[in-house]
């Protein structure tokens, strides 16, 4: 099974705040990915290629910017076997624990934050009281930093390090990093290495390959390939490309004395069931169990799209 663990759609950029909507504006379009193209209609064409995706809410009050858990729920419920919803929480809004109640009625699953977005210590009271409700509702907490970052985001709250209180006080609460802790990956991996139920996404990163290599070589150093999920950041990247990056990433090993990642962690990766691991029910199913022979020997096999058509097949 190959789940997008991060994922986003929005009805227009305004819905990100006005600042960031500029920032991604004033980007420059990378191959393959467009963030303006952020809408429901270019999720479907390139979750093409995965068996299921995770769209993520957002909320920001410092930022004035809100995804309606509404339009994710709406968003989802249009294809419920492809598709999950996450919640986009403000801890610091008044009404931060009406919002997690509401989304559950929504039938969202899981709850999404970004301390550096809304301005707020990862361990801050407000936030300990909305993790306090999702752990009783069984929901897991995304901790996402919105890209390119805008000059109200304040990136000290953006640290990896800093869950480390939240979970050492609710130990069963699965938490999920996104791109891997960026830029502190390090100060992320330590942490997945301490607390069984933190995980981390690659979403991000896998669009920087030599980032992605050396993320993955400490990350196996460490013993916790088995806590990094799959992600694609979409819009920012699409799923396709990120897979290829992943079968890719031992390029740099070639021909030297470099080491190189084992194909099968690599594999486990793509293949992870992520919503198990996190414990969300859903009506995503399984496909049936794939062969070395079915692995995709080109970006063109993941993509309808098409794309690169460099070879994976020997890595």
């Amino acid at each position: 099974m190959i789940i997008d663990l991060h994922t986003q759609v929005w009805a227009n950029l305004e819905q990100l705040g006005c600042d960031l909507a500029a920032q991604i504006r004033a980007r420059p379009v990378l191959a393959g990915a467009d963030p303006l193209e952020g809408t429901p209609i270019a999720h479907e064409r390139a979750m093409a290629c995965v068996d299921g995706a995770v769209v993520l809410g957002f909320r920001s009050e410092r930022l004035g910017a809100r995804i309606p858990d509404e339009f994710v729920a709406e968003f989802v419920a249009k294809d419920p076997r492809r598709r999950v919803g996450v919640a986009g929480v403000d801890p610091l809004s008044g009404d931060a624990l009406d919002q997690i109640d509401a989304a559950v009625g929504l039938g969202l699953v899981g709850v999404a934050v970004s301390p550096a977005c809304q301005g707020f210590h990862p361990a801050h009271s407000e936030a300990m009281r909305v993790y306090e409700r999702c752990a009783e509702l069984s929901l897991p907490v995304f901790v996402t930093m919105q890209s390119p970052l805008t000059p109200a985001a304040e990136l000290e709250f953006a640290r990896p390090g800093a869950w480390d209180e939240v979970a050492r006080a609710l130990p069963t609460l699965p938490i999920v990093i996104s791109q891997l802790g960026h830029p502190w990956i390090d100060e992320a991996l330590l942490l997945l290495g301490k607390h069984e139920r933190v995980f981390a996404d690659i979403s991000g990163i896998a669009s920087r390959p030599w980032q992605l290599y050396n993320a993955l070589l400490s990350a196996s150093s460490l013993g916790v390939m088995d806590r990094l999920l799959f992600g694609s950041g979409f819009p920012l990247e699409t799923p396709a490309r990120a897979i290829e990056s992943l079968y890719t990433v031992n390029a740099f090993s070639h021909g030297t004395q470099l080491p190189s990642i084992a194909r099968a962690s690599i594999r486990s990766i793509v293949e992870r069931d992520s919503l198990a691991c996190l414990g969300i029910d859903s009506e995503i199913s399984a496909p049936p169990p794939r062969t070395e022979d079915d692995e995709p020997q080109t970006i063109d096999e993941l993509s309808p799209a098409g794309g690169s058509a460099e070879s994976i097949n020997d890595l």
